[in-house]
């Protein structure tokens, strides 16, 4: 670890490796974009990335436009801060326990309007559309807990089981996935499943039809194969 953190750049926090330097400036934008795409208000939500045992995550209270190449922070999988100097998130405890628990190497937490307004209605996110099957199925509402403590955490990693997504009750969402394309596009979906279904529920007088769980689970078999076999297409 030493020597390849040699190889990178000093900042006013520490050494950084070129590998993590590059994550940030991905981790950076993919938090800007919340904002962007009014999945955040401020600095609420925040985005982490797991390089190595080093997580790289979004400090606390910073506005995403300020963040420079400068501000990296990271903290080991105990949550000891290795790089950069600002406070990590109030949330740190929930995207450590994904890290520790899963594969993961990327998690996205936003408060998006839909997501949590649904969050406060049911224990899970009805069956309305089959893409469901893209984030493991049926999507779990997580019981209310306090922001940054380890019961929200514990109450999300039990949501989340076989998931890659789960609504945390009256806060907001959690996705993770092998990168922040990937997370982030989790996000997306959430969001846009949860909008679906909060408009179809708003027509007076007619219930949303809704899908089985034998209905998602084969669309869940179907989209391992869906997309391209190789980057060429062949």
């Amino acid at each position: 670890m030493t020597e390849q953190r040699a190889s990178g750049r000093e900042t006013g926090g520490g050494r950084v490796r070129e590998e993590e330097a590059d994550a940030w400036a991905e981790l950076v934008g993919t938090a800007r974009r919340t904002v962007t795409d009014g999945l955040v208000v401020g600095t609420s939500g925040n985005v982490s990335v797991r390089v190595g045992d080093v997580v790289l995550v979004t400090p606390s209270g910073v506005p995403y436009d300020r963040l420079t190449p400068d501000d990296v922070t990271g903290v080991d999988l105990t949550g000891r801060q290795v790089l950069g100097t600002l406070v990590p998130t109030s949330e740190l405890p929930m995207h450590l326990a994904v890290y520790r628990t899963t594969g993961a190497r990327a998690v996205v937490h936003t408060h998006a309007v839909h997501a949590t307004a649904v969050s406060t209605l049911v224990d899970e996110l009805p069956l309305i559309h089959y893409m469901a099957a893209a984030l493991g199925g049926p999507v779990r509402v997580a019981p209310y807990a306090t922001y940054g403590t380890a019961e929200l955490a514990e109450n999300m990693l039990r949501a989340l089981d076989g998931r890659t997504a789960c609504l945390l009750r009256n806060h907001g969402t959690i996705t993770h996935a092998p990168t922040l394309t990937q997370a982030y596009g989790h996000t997306a979906q959430l969001e846009w499943m949860c909008r679906l279904w909060l408009t179809a529920s708003s027509v007076p007088g007619l219930t949303p039809h809704l899908l089985t769980p034998d209905q998602v689970t084969e669309v869940g078999e179907r989209l391992r194969s869906y997309g391209q076999s190789s980057p060429s297409g062949v």
